[in-house]
């Protein structure tokens, strides 16, 4: 779907401790925040913080919200 719209993506499941050095510099976030922990968001949130970089948070992980979001980021 990320293809569709010319980004590309890394999807994070679980914290790992070295999560910070894998997200890298993206351009924005997205935040599933009902199926991470809140440790997880709460790297997230630094790290774009830190960034500067743009945070969006759904509550729903659908593909369609997926698609809601990059559409009005990249669209």
């Amino acid at each position: 779907m990320c293809k569709k719209y010319n980004c590309k993506a890394k999807v994070f499941t679980q914290m790992a401790g070295d999560l910070k050095k894998q997200v890298g510099t993206p351009d924005l976030f997205v935040l599933f925040t009902n199926t991470v922990s809140h440790k997880m968001v709460k790297c997230a949130v630094d790290e774009a913080k830190r960034n500067d970089t743009e945070i969006i948070r759904c509550h729903s992980s659908s593909g369609s919200a997926l698609e809601q979001i990059l559409e009005g980021y990249c669209g």
